[in-house]
């Protein structure tokens, strides 16, 4: 069953974590079919293209999705990861390659039927959580297979399994959504969210759907607005960009930019 949300057209969820200086390790992104394309925001893939002399660090942003993962070596240990809001690091080996899918906010739950705040800031083995999708990752994926065939049949999958479910979309949920991704997170959650529900009942929606409250999801995405406009360090300094994404003062945007990406913004952004 086929579902528009206009989130896909309004967020887009960023994970800038590897530099140009590792020549070593690559992150790639492709889309899904384009009748899932309201559900999984990409595949991606991470993989090392020569073995590294010593183990590699991946650092995860807040981004708001939920993603399940695997090592392409080992598709029967595979993973889900929830709503985290602030960064992860992952240590891995000097040789790997990872696969994932990223589901847009709420699909996951949508598609599944788990309460995502179960699987918030932490991730779990898939197999507790969605068995049929965990079951077909170990009897479908092989390290043989190309990330284009690997692609290619999660395509078959979602689209049987989206074909197979029933959406609810609850419009109060999804127009609260609308405004946050609109207005980039900067907003007052209780004089701006009136979308003809209480606030308890918008924070229970929102912790089921997402996986955390409003506030939390509103920070995520002015975090994420802030990648996206990739200011250098300099203009950070010069343009006051802290005040202009809703942030009380540098002291404020520093603190929350670290919890969400792991460094400071300076050193993120430094060039």
């Amino acid at each position: 069953m086929e579902i528009s949300t206009g989130i896909r057209k309004l967020f887009i969820p960023i994970q800038p974590t590897i530099k140009k200086s590792d020549d070593h390790v690559s992150y790639s992104e492709v889309l899904p079919d384009i009748r899932l394309q309201n559900v999984i925001y990409c595949y991606w893939q991470l993989r090392t293209n020569k073995t590294l002399t010593e183990p590699f660090f991946y650092r995860v942003v807040a981004d708001g999705c939920i993603d399940i993962f695997f090592e392409r070596a080992k598709p029967e240990e595979n993973y889900v990861m929830g709503f985290c809001k602030k960064f992860t690091e992952f240590p891995l080996s000097n040789s790997f390659n990872y696969v994932g899918v990223r589901f847009l906010p709420t699909m996951f739950t949508q598609l599944f039927k788990i309460d995502a705040s179960d699987l918030s800031n932490r991730f779990e083995d898939l197999d507790l959580v969605a068995p049929t999708t965990s079951q077909f990752i170990r009897d479908h994926i092989a390290p043989a297979q190309s990330f284009e065939e690997v692609t290619d049949l999660f395509d078959s999958h979602f689209l049987e399994l989206v074909n197979k479910s029933t959406f609810d979309y609850d419009i109060r949920l999804y127009s609260a959504l609308e405004i946050i991704l609109q207005r980039s997170g900067v907003l007052d959650i209780e004089k701006d969210l009136n979308t003809g529900i209480s606030q308890r009942q918008l924070r229970r929606l929102f912790e089921y759907y997402i996986g955390d409250t409003a506030k939390t999801f509103s920070k995520v995405v002015r975090f994420q607005n802030i990648l996206r406009a990739k200011p250098s360090k300099q203009s950070l300094r010069q343009n006051k960009l802290f005040f202009d994404v809703g942030y009380y003062d540098q002291a404020h945007f520093i603190k929350e930019f670290k919890n969400f990406y792991g460094v400071s913004p300076s050193k993120a952004f430094g060039r």
